[in-house]
């Protein structure tokens, strides 16, 4: 019995998701009659609907039973398989996304807005010079890969900060960044936890895979620092700790979200998350399909939002 409801009430729970996803595109809008009062009337028919199949349900349990008790519970899973599949096929996501966007509120236009300012960028990048620079990158991702391992971030993302600091271009430049991630000032405790893992008294960021490693370390240190929030932690990493980093910031001004610090950002650190997570992106697709894709090409732009950007799934 136990295993016949958590296998019905799966199925209920995706399709209601999906229903109520629906309806809030249907009733859109803030006009009593033709949104809110619709919305609210849908709702109750959905749960005297609900109520309805559960009672045709118990009922319809019984002859199975009668027929052979294990029944119920082979035609409940059967059922809830059915549904799921169905679901999953893809032309629900509307529904999903309209559900998610009831449910989320403002953190959710939040994220969708950013969501697509980097599509944007992606949209705009030269791809032939992307792909050459992907092609350029391929001998220090098994490095890459290796550092994202071990310091638990996603690898796309951290190729993707390679790309915006290097171009995978290693060099140590005129402002004192070096090499692959053009590395900076290192937080005391990134240093301690880098050379821990490589096993080292000293750091050379000159060599790739401890430049890799910092970067790994950095991205996790910042994300923690900022309560796994993907753009304040990649902009708190472009920052650095240099006069109180971004904490600093934050706490002068009070803003609480990338959308609400930018206007107290100057024009280059306001940019980077986007063209961090807009690279990321770019790798993603490259991994996944072999190619990149244009972005304004056929069905493109659907596609890629469902391949989704690096670590943003989850993320304001």
């Amino acid at each position: 019995m136990g295993f016949e409801i958590f296998s019905l009430g799966i199925a209920l729970v995706a399709v209601i998701m999906v229903m109520l996803g629906y309806s809030a595109t249907w009733f859109s809008g803030t006009r009593f009659f033709a949104s809110l009062l619709p919305f609210a009337v849908f709702i109750l028919v959905l749960i005297v609907f609900t109520a309805v199949l559960l009672i045709g349900w118990w009922q319809l349990r019984k002859r199975l039973q009668e027929l052979w008790p294990p029944l119920p519970v082979l035609v409940a899973v059967i059922f809830t398989f059915g549904i799921v599949f169905v679901l999953i096929q893809g032309q629900f996501n509307h529904g999903f996304e309209s559900f998610r966007n009831l449910v989320g509120g403002r953190q959710e236009d939040r994220r969708i807005t950013l969501a697509h300012q980097v599509y944007a960028a992606y949209r705009r990048s030269d791809q032939v010079q992307l792909q050459k620079m992907i092609e350029r990158g391929q001998k220090y991702f098994p490095v890459i890969m290796e550092a994202a391992r071990v310091f638990e971030v996603d690898v796309n993302l951290l190729e993707g900060i390679a790309a915006a600091e290097s171009s995978f271009l290693p060099r140590q430049s005129k402002d004192g960044g070096m090499g692959l991630f053009q590395i900076t000032q290192i937080p005391n405790a990134v240093v301690e936890q880098v050379k821990y893992y490589l096993a080292v008294d000293k750091l050379s960021l000159d060599d790739p895979r401890q430049n890799a490693y910092v970067a790994a370390a950095e991205l996790k240190y910042y994300l923690s620092e900022m309560n796994e929030n993907l753009f304040l932690g990649l902009l708190a990493y472009n920052i650095g700790p240099a006069n109180g980093g971004l904490q600093f910031i934050i706490k002068k001004y009070g803003v609480t979200n990338f959308v609400t610090i930018q206007p107290y950002l100057q024009e280059l650190p306001r940019d980077y998350p986007i063209r961090v997570l807009s690279y990321s992106l770019a790798f993603r697709i490259w991994q996944q399909r072999g190619k990149l894709l244009a972005y304004e090409e056929g069905k493109n732009a659907r596609i890629i939002q469902r391949i989704g950007i690096p670590g943003l799934e989850d993320n304001e």
